[in-house]
């Protein structure tokens, strides 16, 4: 019953992300990166539909099949799909065929969960919610990109608030000395196959901020020629800025000589206290070098988490996304989840305000190109010399 209660809750949950938005919305695909809602609403219900019910639920008939080709993402494995850059040219299956097969899909799913299920099967059926729990972050993340690029800057939800702001003034270092941690998920609990598996790791001497780098401090960064100075940045990250001419986060607008910055209820000035968001690993790592600190290592973080304030913002870390010692990946499509990913991408820790309920914990690992900042991303600093 709690299987199905979780799966009823989690179902809601997406439709009701979607629900400030017009029919219009749902069929935008400004960049590659950002796929249309619509499409997030049809790839996780032909998940459970491929994985679950397909091979599961006898006599279960697909919904149409040609959806296998419209709403598979990336799986290799489970044939040939639209390609990702074209999603946004999904005029159909319309969005209320979409709500239908929603609708089938989930009435069938109560049916394999009327009955019990196996280990075996409960695993999947988790992997599942969790996997739809991502991607309504992702319809967080990409509805405020087609909203924010919409040259009206409309606003998706007036009543929506964003994060708190810092109270704090001044920022403490906690201290964490030199020694040996253990890294990764342990217990019965869920996590992704990229948190195992759990091993131990020696750290030096390391000093990690209790808090998050404010829009004040950014803009400090920024005032003091910041986007104009190549000893801060990598190389390839001096290259993103002069090809892509960036001069402050995404969705900050200099109007009337103030910063202003798109947010849930439109166009708002920035709040200086505010964490800094929608920061690509370019800026966090530059931000970082112009304090003379740097970002810190994924186990830097996880060792400190415990005694942190975490969760208003995605962080970006020093860490290369790559598989812990022991990784395996799982048989047929399901193994092609995370571990094909594990090239050109750095991890980010914690969460974000977007992050579903009860999604966080601190051995997740969450991974990104260093160019992307669409995602709700921040600073933490990190640094050495303890006595700085």
């Amino acid at each position: 019953m709690q299987l199905k209660n979780n799966f009823e809750t989690v179902r809601k949950r997406s439709i009701h992300i979607c629900a400030p938005l017009k029919t219009e919305d749902y069929v935008v695909q400004p960049i590659v990166d950002v796929s249309p809602p619509k499409w997030h609403l049809g790839h996780t219900t032909w998940f459970f539909e491929t994985f679950l019910l397909k091979p599961h639920l006898p006599g279960y008939t697909e919904f149409d099949p040609d959806y296998n080709f419209v709403f598979n993402s990336y799986y290799e494995s489970v044939g040939t799909r639209v390609v990702r850059t074209d999603r946004g040219n999904l005029s159909r299956p319309a969005v209320e065929d979409v709500m239908r097969y929603r609708e089938y899909v989930d009435k069938a799913m109560h049916l394999l969960l009327d009955n019990p299920v196996s280990k075996e099967l409960e695993t999947l059926i988790v992997l599942g919610l969790n996997h739809e729990e991502q991607h309504q972050e992702l319809l967080y993340t990409d509805i405020k990109y087609i909203l924010g690029h919409n040259p009206l800057l409309p606003a998706y939800d007036k009543s929506k608030a964003g994060v708190n702001k810092i109270e704090e003034k001044n920022k403490d270092f906690l201290i964490m000395p030199a020694g040996i941690y253990q890294i990764g998920h342990e217990g019965e609990g869920f996590c992704f196959d990229n948190e195992l598996s759990r091993h131990s790791v020696y750290l030096q001497d390391y000093a990690i901020s209790t808090q998050l780098v404010t829009n004040a401090e950014y803009l400090a960064f920024m005032e003091a020629g910041g986007y104009s100075d190549f000893r801060h940045w990598h190389a390839e990250g001096w290259d993103w800025v002069k090809t892509n001419q960036v001069k402050a986060p995404l969705y900050w607008h200099h109007l009337d000589g103030k910063w202003q910055h798109y947010t849930w209820q439109g166009l708002q000035p920035v709040t200086p206290e505010t964490p800094v968001c929608h920061i690509s690993y370019y800026e966090a790592a530059a931000y970082a070098a112009w304090k003379g600190m740097r970002l810190p290592t994924e186990f830097e973080w996880e060792a400190a988490a415990p005694k942190l304030s975490w969760g208003q913002r995605w962080e970006w870390t020093e860490s290369a996304y790559l598989p812990y010692p022991g990784f395996t990946k799982a048989p047929g499509a399901i193994g092609e989840y995370n571990g094909k990913f594990m090239i050109s991408q750095m991890v980010l820790r914690g969460g974000s305000e977007v992050t579903p309920p009860n999604h966080s914990r601190i051995t997740y690992r969450n991974f990104f190109n260093p160019s992307l900042r669409w995602q709700f991303t921040g600073i933490r600093l990190a640094k050495q010399n303890l006595f700085i």
